[in-house]
C-alpha cells in the first residue's frame, strides 16, 4: 500500500511527491530535519521537536516556512491517513531550489521545501533490545563541528553504522580527543556509583529531545545526573551504559569494544528510566 506524503502543501502518494534535482538540500545537504515519534496514535513531545527545528533553521539563517500549528495539524493528518497507530513522522525543511548548482544561497524569497513522511513500527515501544540490550564499536568522531544543528548531512554516521553492523555490532559510539561524543543517531550515558552521566551540552552534541526529558525525569527520580565527558575506558567500566533518541527511547548498552558493561546484561537504572520515559511521554503525548 503507497503511503500519502505531504510535499509543499499537498497531500499526495509517494510516487508522485518530486523534489527538483537542484534542490539545495539534494545537491548541499541543506537542510535539517526532526523525527517525531508515534504512540497509540499521539505525538511523542511535538513541541520539544518544533523548537529544536526553529533552532536548526535560525543556526543556518533559513526561515520557519510554517507555523507550529501547520506543522502539527500535518502531522496529524498523515497519521490519519496512513492509519500510523505506532510510528515515526520524518520532517525535512530546505533551502529550496535556486534553479541551478551554486555554493552562494538563493536569492531571497526562493520557497523553501518541505517534506513530511510517516513510518509505520507496530509495537515501537517493545523493542527486544530493552531486554538484551546494545552492543556498539567505537569510531573517531570525523563529522563537522555544528553536530548541535539537526541537518540532513548524515553519511558519516551512515557509515558508522554498517561498519558496525559488519563487526556483528549495534551502533558505534564517537570519540573525539579521548571522550565519547555521541552514536550514531542517539545520546550517550554510563551509570557509575547511582550517578547518571552525559557529555554536556555544546556545539559537539545534537540537543536530544529525549536526553532533555530523560534528565528531568532522572532528578525527580531521585537520580544523580553529571552532565561532564567521559572516556571510553570510563563507559567500559562503569555499571551500566545506555542512548536516548526519539525513535528508541531509552535502550541499555551492555558491550563497547567488546568489552562487556557492568554484568553484561541490561541494568537496572537503564531499565527504570525506560519505563518511566514511556510511562511519562505516553501521558504528555499529543
Amino acid at each position: 500500500m503507497s503511503r500519502t506524503v505531504y510535499l509543499d502543501g499537498q497531500y499526495l502518494p509517494e510516487a508522485e511527491a518530486k523534489v527538483s534535482i537542484f534542490d539545495r538540500g539534494f545537491v548541499m545537504a541543506d537542510g535539517v530535519y526532526e523525527v517525531t515519534s508515534v504512540l497509540d496514535g499521539k505525538l511523542l513531545d511535538f513541541a520539544g521537536h518544533m523548537r529544536r527545528l526553529t533552532r536548526s533553521l535560525n543556526e543556518l539563517g533559513m526561515d520557519n516556512p510554517l507555523s507550529e500549528q501547520d506543522y502539527l495539524d500535518a502531522h496529524r493528518k498523515l497519521l490519519e491517513l496512513n492509519g500510523i497507530t505506532d510510528g515515526l513522522v520524518y520532517l525535512q525543511v530546505t533551502r529550496g531550489n535556486a534553479g541551478d548548482r551554486d555554493f552562494a544561497f538563493p536569492p531571497e524569497g526562493t520557497p523553501q521545501t518541505v517534506v513530511m513522511f510517516t513510518q509505520a513500527k507496530p509495537g515501537l515501544a517493545e523493542n527486544p533490545q530493552a531486554q538484551t540490550g546494545l552492543r556498539v564499536i567505537s569510531a573517531p568522531d570525523l563529522r563537522w563541528h555544528r553536530r548541535d544543528i539537526k541537518t540532513v548531512q548524515l553519511l558519516y554516521p551512515s557509515l558508522l553504522k554498517m561498519e558496525a553492523k559488519a563487526r556483528g555490532a549495534d551502533d558505534a559510539w564517537l570519540v573525539e580527543d579521548g571522550f565519547v561524543t555521541e552514536g550514531t543517531s542517539n545520546n550517550t550515558y554510563i551509570v557509575k556509583d547511582g550517578t547518571l552521566i552525559t557529555r554536556d551540552l555544546s556545539n559537539d552534541i545534537l540537543h536530544g529531545i529525549t536526553r532533555t526529558a530523560l534528565l528531568r525525569l532522572a532528578s525527580e527520580a531521585q537520580i544523580k545526573v553529571e552532565e561532564r565527558p567521559f572516556t571510553l575506558a570510563e563507559a567500559q567500566a562503569a555499571d551500566e551504559a545506555l542512548i536516548t533518541s526519539a525513535s528508541a527511547f531509552v535502550l541499555p548498552v551492555v558491550e563497547i569494544d567488546g568489552a562487556q558493561v557492568g554484568n553484561g546484561q541490561p541494568g537496572p537504572i537503564a531499565t527504570r528510566l525506560r519505563e518511566i520515559y514511556l510511562e511519562e511521554s505516553r501521558k504528555t503525548a499529543i
